[in-house]
């Protein structure tokens, strides 16, 4: 990240809703910085710095064990805002009292404001927030003063506007709260005197110059797919070291339709730098063979990835680095988000399957980054729209849109039907708005009838989903004669498949993808 910008450090409790929180920051044209919760401020300060914020969590604050924060965190002469457990940390560590609700709040809540706080400067005075919690602040610290309430929180946000102290008890974060943006706004100018001057173009030239000063004169390789997350860090790579970047495109067996050929022919005459093709599905497969648990089958494609990465890269005598697309959800849902005690989700391809004694050094040019962050940074670089607005692509392929065992048989199956799907809702005044579309294969069969005949053939689940940066999805309402049809053909033009359900659920509670 670029030191000059004014930023805003976020100390991270675990929750799942940090990386919004630092999403809303940015799209105000404000640089944030996520921080482990442990953090000191010494650690958190650094020129430009306008405020803290203390995210939500999963623990109480009186727990054993429970996190807690530096001290110097509220002496470095900035304002801070804490947020849910945040709120209630702030509350326990100033002299306030923490106790369990007599009523929990989870979901919308309706939330009734005091005059006089700039946190909710106009706004109205009631509005609908969401809320997650169980405990709430029962008596404010020395110095505060109430700043709203609701129906089961008498205290649902509080402030100290002498020392520049405030915390709510909801999450202004998310998309559910009315007016939430406008909170947020409110204390990143209002309150921190933020300018709102940083932009992605100063983001792309200040990754560039590190990129140069990290690599020097290495060599670097790059599992080039052909998404957008890829194909932007190649882009990265190439202004920064040029032909000193190596390209190797792996054909796992698991590509959707088509894909293979059009990747290596497109990238082929876009860049310059050195584009190498590998053929390994046959042992792609022989490493998925047998697995149906989804984490092993992730782990699985991981591993194989890197044995024929690094083969091909072996033959690279001068290459140190290996670069990844790992963009920032990647890391949220794989592992612990800056050393905060969130919970894994799932493995992921790009950060989940590497082996310890890699002998390449790793260099992850987005991992900061959301999915319409790394969409902007294309753009910004000239990248052609057919690689920044394609959809995006799970690392481990149709195997993991393959529920049980995954067979070269299966994967031909899923790949003629996911064609179908991409091409219905891929036609004009249809695929506006989406997100992902693609088909999953389930693990079953049922009898169905054509030409008077019994079929026993497997079913096809179809996924359609409306995102932004895939940390939360609802799933997309598609025209019946658009689902009429893409059930028609799957059932008519793709052998073994006799029946096609639609998916109608949104993450949360489901992921976007089946495994």
């Amino acid at each position: 990240m670029e030191n000059g910008n004014e930023y805003i450090a976020i100390l991270d409790y675990g929750s799942q809703y940090t990386q919004l929180i630092a999403r809303r920051i940015r799209e105000k044209n404000v640089l944030s910085k996520i921080f482990p919760c442990g953090a000191s401020a010494a650690a958190v300060a650094g020129p430009g710095l306008k405020g803290v914020i203390l995210s939500g969590g999963p623990e109480s604050v009186f727990a054993e064990g429970a996190p807690g924060v530096d001290a110097g965190i509220f002496g470095l002469g900035v304002p801070v805002l804490g947020i849910c457990y945040g709120m209630q940390l702030m509350a326990k560590h100033l002299g306030g009292v923490v106790e369990p609700g007599d009523v929990r709040e989870y979901g919308r809540a309706r939330v009734e404001t005091d005059p006089g706080c700039g946190l909710f400067d106009g706004i109205p005075p009631s509005f609908t927030a969401w809320a997650s919690h169980g405990d709430r602040v029962a008596a404010l610290p020395p110095g505060f003063s109430r700043a709203a309430s609701s129906a089961g929180c008498p205290a649902a946000a509080m402030q100290d506007a002498s020392r520049r102290l405030y915390a709510i008890q909801f999450h202004p974060e998310v998309a559910h709260t009315e007016h939430g943006a406008e909170i947020v706004s409110n204390f990143l100018s209002r309150i921190c005197g933020c300018k709102g001057d940083w932009r992605m173009s100063g983001w792309i030239d200040s990754t560039v110059r590190s990129l140069k000063e990290r690599i020097g004169d290495s060599e670097v390789v790059l599992g080039l797919s052909g998404g957008v997350d890829s194909s932007v860090a190649a882009a990265l790579l190439d202004r920064a070291i040029g032909p000193r970047l190596h390209c190797i495109f792996v054909d796992n067996g698991l590509l959707r339709a088509g894909e293979a050929e059009k990747v290596a022919a497109a990238f082929g005459e876009r860049f310059s730098f050195d584009l190498r093709v590998v053929r390994a599905g046959e042992r792609f497969f022989r490493a998925l063979a047998g697995k149906t648990d989804p984490e092993e089958k992730r782990k699985a494609v991981g591993r194989e990835f890197v044995s024929v990465f690094s083969a091909e890269a072996g033959k690279l005598r001068s290459c140190r680095f290996l670069a990844q697309g790992t963009i920032y959800p990647d890391v949220i849902e794989s592992s612990n988000v800056a050393g905060a005690a969130s919970h894994t989700i799932k493995s992921h391809h790009n950060v989940g399957g590497l082996p310890g004694d890699m002998q390449f050094e790793l260099v992850e040019p987005l991992r900061d980054l959301f999915k319409d962050e790394v969409r902007a940074v294309g753009r910004e670089l000239g990248l052609a729209p057919e690689f920044i607005d394609r959809q995006p692509f799970p690392g481990p392929g149709l195997a993991v849109r393959i529920i049980g065992e995954v067979t070269p048989e299966k994967a031909e199956l899923l790949r003629q039907a996911d064609l179908r799907v991409r091409e219905e809702t891929g036609k004009p005044g249809v695929r506006d708005g989406i997100w992902q579309a693609f088909a999953v294969l389930l693990p079953v069969k049922t009898v169905g009838v054509m030409g008077d005949r019994r079929t026993y053939e497997h079913v096809c689940a179809v996924r359609c989903v409306d995102s932004s940066d895939a940390m939360t999805a609802d799933w997309t309402r598609l025209p019946f004669d658009t689902l009429a049809e893409i059930s028609r053909r799957i059932a008519n033009e793709v052998p073994g498949i006799n029946r096609v359900v639609y998916d109608i659920t949104s993450k949360p509670p489901a992921t976007i993808e089946w495994e």
